[in-house]
């Protein structure tokens, strides 16, 4: 199978621990199940992220202040998300946007969603990130392009996600070879679609492929109309038992 490709040295050997990176559940006030689960006892999470309008929106919302709290009370790392829409979006708006992020929910860092993978967009990206580390004063910055960018990406971010898609896709995909040359806690995958009998061969793919921070879910895209991320999988509890340790139930 194609996934099958060789580890990246050491990988199968450090004792790899797989954790949620959580795309973006839909608002707290529609989806209170789903914020609530992130501050189960041990949920094996990286970071969540959260995305109140399409970006911070124009007033802090109660709602999500209240589910930030409780997330940041359990320890747990929130990402504001930004669209650059390929880079298309200005920098001042981003770096705006960031702004109120960091104001209203004191947020840990910063999710690039639709980030671009060309060479040339580089530059400005590194831009985009210098910015907002400065605001941070640090901080965690995601770059969310969604497949595999020019390597100097890897060098400007935290993380990437190198794969964002369906699962006829994923469980068919290559890793770059370049991403050998980074630890697995560098990459993330989102896939959406993934039958419940198949979460095991998921997670061998993400070993194999050298990607720490994952998110797996059975809801579809219908073809773009729907967005998979905003509710909770059918089988959450089973793929927190499968990741995490020590997981209450």
């Amino acid at each position: 199978m194609p996934y099958l490709t060789p580890a990246p040295s050491g990988t199968e050997s450090t004792g790899l621990s797989h954790g949620f990176g959580i795309p973006g559940y839909a608002h707290p006030l529609v989806a209170p199940l789903e914020w609530g689960e992130l501050t189960r006892p041990g949920a094996p999470l990286h970071w969540v992220v959260l995305n109140v309008s399409d970006g911070p929106g124009t007033r802090p919302d109660p709602h999500c202040l209240e589910a930030v709290g409780r997330l940041r009370n359990a320890g747990v790392r929130v990402l504001g998300h930004l669209d650059v829409t390929y880079g298309a979006r200005a920098f001042g708006e981003t770096v705006s946007d960031a702004r109120r992020y960091l104001d209203w929910y004191q947020a840990d860092g910063f999710l690039l969603d639709r980030c671009p993978t060309e060479r040339g967009a580089l530059p400005e990206v590194h831009r985009t990130v210098t910015a907002l580390r400065t605001l941070l004063g640090g901080g965690h910055i995601v770059l969310g392009h969604g497949a595999h960018p020019y390597p100097g990406y890897a060098e400007t971010a935290d993380q990437l996600v190198t794969f964002s898609g369906p699962w006829s896709g994923y469980r068919w995909s290559q890793v770059a070879e370049w991403t050998a040359d980074h630890p697995p806690e560098r990459f993330c995958h989102f896939v959406h679609g993934v039958p419940r009998g198949h979460l095991d061969e998921a997670l061998r793919i993400a070993r194999w492929q050298g990607a720490a921070t994952i998110y797996f879910t059975d809801r579809m895209d219908r073809g773009g109309r729907m967005d998979p991320w905003e509710t909770m999988p059918g089988y959450w509890d089973e793929i927190v038992s499968l990741v995490g340790t020590g997981v209450s139930e």
